[in-house]
């Protein structure tokens, strides 16, 4: 046993965010996409959660961000987070014409770079793997240190890559429309092979996708072990939002057929996100989600199944235990708390409440989230209510301090299309609210139990079908007119999750690998010295 604690340099102050120097040791260096500081709730609330429930450790922190504008910080940092760094997947910056011509005859750009680097490519996106993605990072050379990944897409190598791919992938299909897909894949690539990475006794990242790579790429590079923790599973939410996604362009007729093995633009995207997951999953040397239906994926994707584990979310119980509860003096109230945003399917929501208000004239209906995150459809959104008639009804509050609103509300929604374990049905349930929520991630796990839960609790709500909003608004409807049923069903909510989501379980499983992993390293080092 070894204690991972790091006495040297104290910690910064909590405002305070550094740039990552190479020379500076954490204890967990954490990877994350999209989330942690500049968005909150979900899995930001759960990492800030993670780094303060383990005062003990110092942490650093690379968060991927769509692009290199400024962000401002969602979250005030524990005083334990002493480093952070943005990775920027693509720039907004354009590159000059002169230095695009100068990119263009670099000398050590030739024929045979291009076809190395295409075929490692290739490799790697179609068939992922540790393998795979070391061959890229040698194929690269000595281009993968300094610069940035555009000056690579830019350059004649970066031409002649693309080129060499298009033909070897998918000559039928629209060189303009591979192009820009190629470079938009092939750049967050690039930004997550040329990223510093932060010294750290053991890498843990939040999903596969690029954080993932990145974190292979430290268990490749540094020799420590890295961690993976999936709230959902990345590559098959974004196999959901890809399929969704009207800016692809479909090249490839295929009919009825389904032996047809012609790649389209879809399928590339798909397949580099599988990819990506594969040689996360290879790297790791502990691969944890949150509930069991997520492993089936996780082992579809090459998950080896003794490294595995399930360590459910945890709450702090009592924070909202002890809230006051709604009564049948208040208006009935009904809220949807999460990001503003297709995949947690607002619309259906909203198509909910009109069917809802049928038989609850008086009802309220809140939406508490933000809405920043994808202007146009929170616009779409606003403009159904406006449709359906509901401006009296509907709410949108933005973001807001769940413990202010929770004793308002008499049911929570959720009626999202993906979800791993949502932190909202847990605070809800600790809140004593019985939830509506469709039949995905570990909702029905929350609200009606494991198969090995004993004793049996109980429904602490009703599980529906997804996009529909008739199931959805009878659901509620029952709950809002059934004083006892609700009242009973939150009380069974509440006793699972105190039961089996406390976060003081949570918090010593994650500390016990931390400590396991830290220890199993450091012992392999010395062997090794």
């Amino acid at each position: 046993m070894i204690n991972l604690r790091r006495a040297a340099s104290a910690p910064l102050a909590p405002t305070t965010f550094l740039p990552v120097a190479s020379t500076v040791a954490t204890d967990v260096c954490l990877f994350v996409e999209g989330c942690y500081p500049y968005v909150p709730g979900g899995v930001s609330s759960w990492l800030d959660w993670l780094m303060r429930k383990h005062p003990h450790l110092t942490f650093a922190l690379v968060a991927i961000v769509p692009d290199d504008r400024p962000r401002i910080p969602a979250y005030q940092p524990p005083a334990n987070l002493i480093l952070i760094r943005e990775v920027a997947l693509h720039t907004r910056k354009q590159t000059g014409l002169f230095q695009r011509l100068r990119n263009h005859r670099r000398g050590i750009d030739t024929a045979r770079d291009a076809a190395e680097l295409a075929d490692a490519l290739r490799n790697l996106m179609l068939n992922g793997g540790l393998a795979q993605l070391r061959a890229v990072m040698e194929a690269l050379g000595p281009r993968r240190a300094g610069g940035s990944g555009a000056e690579i897409l830019e350059s004649r190598l970066g031409w002649d890559t693309v080129s060499a791919m298009y033909e070897a992938t998918m000559p039928q299909s629209s060189y303009l429309h591979f192009f820009w897909a190629w470079k938009a894949l092939c750049g967050g690539l690039l930004a997550a092979l040329k990223a510093p990475l932060p010294e750290a006794r053991v890498y843990h990242t939040i999903s596969t996708g690029y954080a993932g790579l990145i974190a292979a790429r430290a268990a490749l590079e540094r020799g420590r072990p890295m961690l993976v923790t999936e709230h959902g599973i990345y590559n098959n939410e974004r196999r959901i939002e890809v399929l969704m996604a009207e800016w692809i362009a479909d090249m490839v007729d295929k009919g009825l057929t389904l032996d047809d093995q012609r790649l389209d633009l879809r399928d590339m995207w798909m397949q580099t996100f599988d990819a990506y997951a594969r040689c996360c999953y290879e790297a790791a040397s502990a691969i944890t989600t949150l509930y069991e239906d997520n492993q089936r994926l996780q082992l579809e994707n090459g998950a080896d199944p003794t490294r595995m584990q399930v360590i459910a979310n945890g709450i702090d119980v009592d924070r909202f235990a002890k809230l006051p509860r709604a009564g049948a003096d208040l208006v009935p109230t009904v809220a949807l708390i999460g990001r503003v945003v297709p995949i947690k399917d607002v619309k259906t929501y909203i198509a909910a409440v009109a069917n809802v208000r049928r038989t609850v004239p008086s009802l309220r209906a809140l939406v508490l989230g933000p809405k920043d995150e994808d202007p146009t459809y929170a616009l779409e959104c606003e403009r159904l209510v406006t449709e359906l008639g509901l401006e009296a009804t509907v709410e949108f509050r933005g973001s807001v301090s769940l413990v202010d609103w929770l004793p308002q509300i008499h049911v929570v929604a959720l009626t999202s299309l993906s979800e791993a374990q949502p932190l909202v049905l847990l605070e809800a349930g600790a809140a004593h609210i019985p939830c509506v929520a469709t039949d995905v991630g570990s909702c029905r796990e929350i609200i009606e139990g494991r198969s090995d839960e004993m004793p049996r609790l109980g429904a602490g709500g009703i599980v529906t079908g997804l996009v529909d909003a008739v199931d959805i608004a009878g659901a509620i409807t029952r709950l809002l007119t059934d004083a006892g049923l609700r009242s009973r069903q939150g009380e069974i909510l509440h006793r699972r999750v105190a039961t089996y989501y406390a976060s003081e379980i949570s918090q010593a499983r994650y500390a016990a690998l931390y400590e396991k992993l830290g220890a199993t390293a450091d012992h392999k080092l010395a062997q090794g010295a």
